[in-house]
């Protein structure tokens, strides 16, 4: 996938562009489906497969930093589109000048003429220019003008007609709330964080018996406080591991962390990033009597993710 880091770079139009555009916060099973959309369209016509987004998100420019915690970062927003196997993502640097363009422009001069949109999918609710002033009836209006199709995707829905539409901000409140499984099934994917491994408390091995990796996060959007079990993936390399989200109330300390422990791994990776991937909440975090107790929660804690990892 080509990777286009500002409209600007963009000398030729590309053949037949089919586009989509959004945020597209999660890359969740609703944005696949759109993806997978683009890409047919776009085999039908001999074109190309585009998506565009932006960085950062729109809402920090336009509400000066009030917005709701990414699901994913920009790194790992870019990786999971590129495995969609769509040909072209465009990251269009979000600016208050672009924010400024009008709609008529935005469709014309960036998407017709610079891009070379020949059909754009998009939901029913897309909005877009100058004060979100465009709408899908001037979308709509604008490719009969100009010859490129408009083509409204439907939403996709959870199978558990409970969860109702798939949306990011559904997903955000998932793993807020711990049920990972459930926000799983909307990503189609487990839920990942990344962070570079710090200095800790130095109590893990030495204290309770069980070394753990503590993180220095780099995502915005954590898990809720408890036990996990987890993968930890590590220079391309998969891992299983046990993960603490939380306070550690039996220390009394107050300081919020997020440790793993890996299973079975001897290996000195301080100073290095590594990702946890969640697959199961075992319980939430507890105040113990004192450190055996603790020591002796933490393997039982261990034996009920090795449960899991062989089943």
């Amino acid at each position: 996938m080509k990777i286009v880091e500002r409209i600007e770079d963009i000398d030729k139009p590309f053949t037949n562009a089919v586009i989509t555009i959004g945020n597209f916060d999660g890359v969740h099973i609703g944005h696949q489906s759109l993806f997978h959309e683009v890409i047919l369209k776009a085999a039908a016509l001999n074109g190309t497969s585009v998506a565009m987004t932006f960085d950062p998100h729109p809402l920090r420019v336009l509400t000066n930093h009030r917005h709701p915690p990414l699901i994913t970062l920009n790194e790992q927003k870019r990786e999971l589109i590129a495995a969609t196997e769509l040909d072209v993502l465009i990251v269009v640097p979000f600016t208050l000048e672009f924010a400024a363009i009008s709609a008529e422009d935005f469709i014309t001069e960036l998407l017709v003429k610079r891009i070379g949109m020949k059909a754009i999918i998009v939901g029913p609710d897309y909005s877009f220019g100058k004060n979100r002033e465009g709408d899908i009836h001037l979308l709509q209006a604008l490719g009969r003008q100009q010859g490129f199709d408009v083509i409204l995707a439907d939403w996709i829905n959870a199978s558990n007609r409970d969860e109702g539409r798939i949306s990011s901000t559904r997903i955000r409140e998932l793993v807020a709330d711990g049920d990972i499984e459930k926000a799983q099934r909307l990503l189609g994917r487990y839920y990942q964080i990344r962070g570079t491994v710090v200095d800790g408390r130095k109590r893990g091995g030495k204290l309770l018996g069980f070394p753990t990796a503590n993180l220095a996060l780099q995502d915005e959007l954590c898990p809720k406080a408890g036990i996990y079990a987890v993968t930890v993936e590590w220079q391309g390399r998969p891992y299983h591991g046990v993960a603490n989200i939380g306070y550690s109330p039996t220390f009394d300390d107050h300081l919020f962390t997020v440790e793993v422990h890996i299973l079975d791994f001897h290996e000195d990776i301080y100073g290095q990033t590594i990702k946890i991937n969640f697959l199961k909440r075992i319980r939430d975090e507890i105040k113990f009597d004192g450190i055996e107790a603790l020591s002796n929660q933490i393997r039982d804690d261990i034996a009920v993710a090795r449960e899991l990892f062989n089943n």
